[in-house]
């Protein structure tokens, strides 16, 4: 596994003045598949190269989208930022798709299977980008959002979806759970959905006990059931020809 390094990038969709930056973590040897990581709220941070890490760790090129092209001071400023980007749906995905192009026109990406996974605000970018149809064998949610501006059309969604979700989110309340599951339905997506009882928003990050929030909460059981879940995810979804 290589150290972190910064790959720029700018925006798809017309937005070209927003210049990105990225964060690349190759696997040792020869990549398996290419991954796009789509952070947190806050951008890129600690928790999130650690999860990159982990996933050059089995096999895989990874790359660490960048949602803002600026540096996140704190948790309101994330906030702000967000609401600014995610307010009109086609600019959103504009921005997401901007790091999978940018890691698919990486030469060592060639050919390979495309997955992408987010965390929160990443695991809703990591749907949306299943959404718009972009070239993605698999998408990964950890505790991200399940609403969008434009729901799933019919026979676009290519990807195959896993969805990791805390039964007591408060974020992520059942209604909106059931509109997912009723929207990928209609959209006839292959979607799969793990829901773990009484665990809420942010389970896989330790650092979540940390804030003074009483919607996010670790799960250390969570965090591994996840784990384990998305590895054997990627493995069927990225590789299985059958």
């Amino acid at each position: 596994m290589s150290a972190l390094e910064p790959l720029g990038y700018s925006n798809a969709g017309g937005d070209s003045k927003a210049q990105l930056t990225g964060w690349l973590v190759r696997p040792v040897g020869a990549a398996r598949a290419a991954i796009v990581l789509y952070p947190t709220i806050v951008n890129v941070n600690a928790a999130m190269e650690r999860r990159a890490k982990m996933l050059a760790d089995l096999g895989y090129i990874v790359l660490i989208a960048d949602f803002y092209g600026e540096s996140v001071r704190d948790f309101t400023a994330a906030q702000a930022l967000a609401a600014t980007l995610r307010e009109n749906t086609a600019h959103y995905r504009g921005r997401i798709g901007a790091a999978i192009e940018a890691l698919r026109a990486l030469p060592e990406c060639a050919g390979l299977p495309l997955g992408a996974i987010g965390y929160c605000m990443g695991g809703q970018a990591a749907l949306e980008a299943a959404r718009d149809g972009q070239p993605l064998r698999a998408a990964v949610s950890f505790h991200g959002l399940l609403s969008t501006g434009a729901r799933a059309e019919p026979g676009k969604v290519a990807a195959r979806l896993l969805v990791c979700h805390g039964d007591a989110d408060p974020m992520v309340p059942r209604a909106q759970v059931m509109a997912f599951w009723e929207e990928m339905d209609a959209a006839g997506a292959d979607w799969h959905f793990h829901a773990y009882s009484g665990v809420r928003h942010g389970f896989t990050d330790p650092a979540s006990d940390e804030r003074d929030l009483t919607a996010v909460t670790y799960d250390a059981s969570a965090d591994r059931q996840s784990w384990n879940a998305m590895t054997a995810f990627l493995e069927e979804a990225l590789f299985s020809r059958t």
